[in-house]
């Protein structure tokens, strides 16, 4: 197992698949974008898959997520889905995207395994998501999210974000949206992740200020702390249900003491947290070890790996240190750790 000295298990995967996004969200990246790393640095499809078999079938993790920057961009994608579906303990897989490439996506990731989506989504207002992402790609993300519903990737989780002076008005509208459109709604506190290094935790939206908004037209009744489990989001009944509401309060509530995950980045580096500033290097160790070209696993090699990954998740700290007044941003942005 991923254990780590204060007696959490790691169960749950986040595996980017790249550091390139199409949009240029502003509490993410600059407008001219960031340097992407390059080809010869990212995992190979075939490297990708290895890890994510010795995490399955050797390390007791049981659901991979997807991420990037944007994970459809990445050519291989249905490929790698198709071949980890097929692994034994087959994985829960889910996906977070932009949406934007999801509505000739879908179909195929479905056919492939993917189980589920969660889609970026902040505004209801084109021109509010324009100015967010510094480009016009709001239908895209509409059809997208059609798309995966249709397609059966349910449920259809839509991740929302609120800027003060930009969309944080908008907390009550997208939630009688997504009741009527039967999405799963989650508002995610604005997190020291931008490349700018620009976040300030004064005037923040914080978690409080959400349910307040949301509680002007909606009563929510919080499903308790026995139904969260080690699942980021506090989750809230919409008007006697059965929706639901979810609020990720990683800034406010952290929710570090129940943590699952591990995390692996585009260039094979294991992260034990979204805000760590050390990394592990698994790379080096696929690299000197390759695969035979039938694809038969190295025992010896993939135990060493696995050693590796085990030692680096025993070092985990115990908390984010959000909440520590010396407490610095990664220097990896988000869009370059996966979400």
């Amino acid at each position: 197992m991923l254990i780590d000295t204060y007696g959490r298990v790691a169960t749950d995967l986040r595996v980017s698949l790249t550091d390139r996004c199409n949009l240029r969200c502003t509490y993410c990246m600059p407008e001219e974008g960031l340097q992407w790393l390059a080809k010869p640095d990212l995992l190979t499809d075939d490297e990708i898959v290895r890890l994510i078999r010795i995490a399955v079938t050797g390390l007791g993790i049981e659901e991979v997520r997807f991420t990037g920057g944007e994970p459809l961009l990445r050519p291989g994608l249905v490929g790698i889905v198709e071949r980890c579906a097929a692994l034994e303990p087959r994985p829960r897989m889910s996906l977070t995207t932009n949406g934007i490439g999801l509505k000739r996506t879908a179909e195929a990731l479905k056919a492939a395994g993917l189980d589920r989506v969660n889609v970026s989504l902040d505004t209801l207002r084109p021109d509010v998501f324009k100015t967010l992402t510094r480009r016009d790609r709001h239908r895209d993300v509409l059809e997208g999210l059609e798309a995966a519903r249709e397609a059966g990737l349910t449920p259809v989780k839509v991740n929302t974000v609120l800027m003060p002076g930009l969309n944080d008005d908008e907390a009550p509208d997208l939630l009688a949206w997504a009741v009527e459109n039967g999405y799963e709604l989650r508002f995610i506190e604005q997190m020291p992740l931008d490349a700018q290094h620009g976040w300030k935790r004064e005037g923040m939206i914080t978690a409080g200020d959400i349910l307040a908004s949301l509680r002007t037209r909606f009563d929510l009744t919080e499903e308790g702390s026995e139904r969260r489990g080690s699942a980021p989001a506090e989750r809230w009944v919409v008007d006697g249900g059965p929706h639901r509401v979810g609020v990720i309060a990683s800034v406010t509530r952290p929710f570090c003491a129940a943590c699952d995950r591990t995390r692996l980045t585009a260039d094979g580096q294991v992260r034990t947290c979204l805000f760590a500033r050390e990394e592990t290097d698994l790379r080096a160790a696929l690299r000197a070890t390759p695969e035979d070209p039938s694809g038969a696993p190295d025992a010896d090699a993939d135990a060493e790996i696995a050693r590796i990954w085990r030692l680096a998740m025993w070092g985990k700290k115990a908390g984010s240190g959000l909440d520590d007044p010396t407490f610095l941003q990664p220097e990896r942005p988000m869009s370059a750790i996966g979400g």
